[in-house]
């Protein structure tokens, strides 16, 4: 996704410390064209009211992260069977998370929360919720109450044995989708 900006520019973003304007002045180059900005480099999508402050040069308020509610966050949720915790090295266990995880996320790598969720400024807080099922026959029916829900995931197929040993969704905010898994126990 490319936006088109006028030289200079002056960005508003939310760092850690607080909300900063800067003014980026691109190298200038021998042609007329306008300068391509990536907008895949803003962590957050800026409101309207954020993006007319930072042109106009007046202090902005923080961007928003599209999830509505103060404090809903953008969790990945990962399902993992009870038997198999059980009887199976951990280490196996955890690698077949692992799998789930980062298959639901490469899957849906294009959505605009799976993008906020792996941006730089989130990647090393990001938010996963790990529970547990008995086994196959629960861990297949959430799959399908998932899929009936519209709720993107991948249910982790092990090969070459060709059973489902766990189950991810790809990153929501936590409000559309907590009521999937409200009864299910965290996994310990």
């Amino acid at each position: 996704m490319q936006a088109l900006f006028p030289l200079p520019v002056r960005l508003a973003f939310h760092t850690p410390s607080g909300l900063g304007l800067r003014s980026y002045f691109p190298r200038r180059s021998h042609s007329s064209r306008p300068v391509r900005v990536s907008t895949l480099n803003f962590v957050k999508k800026m409101s309207t009211s954020t993006a007319v402050a930072a042109t106009a040069g007046e202090p902005a308020p923080p961007p928003s992260d599209g999830g509505g509610e103060q404090g809903d966050v953008i969790v990945q949720y990962v399902v993992l069977r009870r038997d198999l915790i059980d009887t199976w090295p951990l280490g196996s266990v955890v690698t077949q998370g692992c799998h789930a995880s980062v298959a639901a996320i490469w899957s849906n790598r294009d959505h605009p929360e799976t993008a906020a969720y792996c941006s730089e400024s989130n990647i090393d807080s990001m938010h996963k919720v790990t529970l547990e099922v008995k086994g196959e026959t629960q861990l297949r029916n959430l799959s399908e109450k998932l899929e009936a829900g519209g709720i993107g995931h991948k249910l982790w197929i092990e090969q070459p044995e060709n059973f489902p040993t766990c189950l991810a969704t790809r990153p929501y905010h936590k409000s559309q989708v907590a009521s999937f898994f409200k009864k299910l126990k965290l996994c310990k």
